[in-house]
C-alpha cells in the first residue's frame, strides 16, 4: 500500500490518471486494488496493460 498507479491514456488528448493504492484486496498482493485518484475519486481497479505500478518515492530527510 502507498504505491502509485499510473493509468496511461488510451486516446489522444486524454490525460493519464494517477492514484495511490490504499488497499490490496487480492491474495498475496494481487489485484484488485482500492485506489484514490488525484481528483479524490476512489475506485476498485484491476490493472491492465495500460497501467504501471510504482513504489512510493522517499521524501527528503527520510
Amino acid at each position: 500500500m502507498g504505491d502509485k498507479i499510473h493509468v496511461h491514456s488510451r486516446h489522444v488528448g486524454e490525460a493519464e490518471k494517477i492514484g495511490e493504492i490504499l488497499e490490496v484486496r487480492g491474495k498475496d498482493g494481487a489485484p484488485p486494488y482500492r485506489v484514490r485518484f488525484s481528483d479524490g475519486h476512489e475506485s476498485v481497479v484491476y490493472p491492465g496493460g495500460d497501467c504501471e505500478i510504482k513504489p512510493p518515492t522517499p521524501r527528503e530527510g527520510d
